[in-house]
């Protein structure tokens, strides 16, 4: 008898003695390349019954032979092994997407800051609030080279922090005292005088940095990144535009 991985397309055709179905179909319970491969060739009867029918493609019989399909009892055990397999692959496929799901929602995405009380003891002092983790800042913090500027008449005050890349020049700029709604570029000038967008955002109604805001977030400096094709000692210097052309503040590099 052939390898029993090999009797797969001999028994989807029915062509198969009792012995040789009874033992294929015992290897089969516990093969699931043949189980799938029984799958795939399911679709090839109506194929095979309509080569069958042509013009001088055999006799009745062969085309009878040819379309041959297992009996229903095997079909429908066959349908509930597969269905039985299946079924647990989904079942073990949903409990990893939950687990996964589970990490994400209590993975390291927010940090909690804690002020202390006036120090006169007793608890509920503190002032608890959870913060959104900003990489953009913790970039910046990390990053010794660091360039600032603030513009007398406009009073943005600019800090560009600079690292050295394979590609260019990576930057994280800081900004404050900047009012909105607005939008704005970060352009890094060539000592070439060529020009490059390094990075753009928008700016809100209540603004970025200011030190006299009433919420903690107007409060609070931009922190954007971005990146320039430039190498570092081929920047002029850095300039902070809005949309319609207004320089708001200049950085030399």
């Amino acid at each position: 008898m052939p390898n029993e991985h090999e009797t797969v397309g001999a028994y989807a055709l029915g062509i198969l003695d009792d012995a040789e179905a009874t033992a294929f179909e015992t290897h089969l319970a516990s093969c699931e390349w043949c189980a799938q491969q029984l799958d795939e060739l399911a679709g090839m009867e109506p194929m095979l019954a309509a080569l069958a029918d042509l013009p001088g493609a055999g006799t009745p019989a062969i085309g009878e032979s040819l379309s041959a399909k297992p009996s229903p009892r095997v079909v429908e055990k066959l349908v509930d092994e597969v269905a039985e397999r299946r079924a647990r692959k989904r079942r073990r496929n949903f409990y990893m997407v939950a687990a996964a799901g589970a990490l994400i929602v209590s993975g390291p995405f927010v940090a909690v800051a804690t002020s202390g009380g006036d120090g006169g003891g007793g608890g509920g002092g503190g002032d608890n609030r959870t913060v959104a983790a900003n990489p953009a800042k913790e970039v910046f913090d990390s990053t010794p080279d660091k360039i600032s500027a603030t513009d007398p008449g406009t009073k943005v005050s600019a800090t560009v922090a600079l690292e050295r890349k394979a590609w260019g020049t990576g930057t994280v700029l800081e900004l404050k005292n900047v009012t909105g709604p607005e939008k704005c570029s970060l352009v890094a000038v060539g000592k070439n005088g060529e020009r490059e967008t390094v990075t753009s955002w928008s700016v809100p109604d209540w603004g970025y940095g200011m030190p006299d805001a009433k919420t903690d977030k107007a409060r609070q400096p931009l922190y954007v990144q971005g990146g320039a094709a430039f190498e570092p000692n081929e920047i002029d210097h850095f300039q902070v535009m809005t949309f319609d052309g207004k320089l708001l503040v200049e950085v030399d590099a």
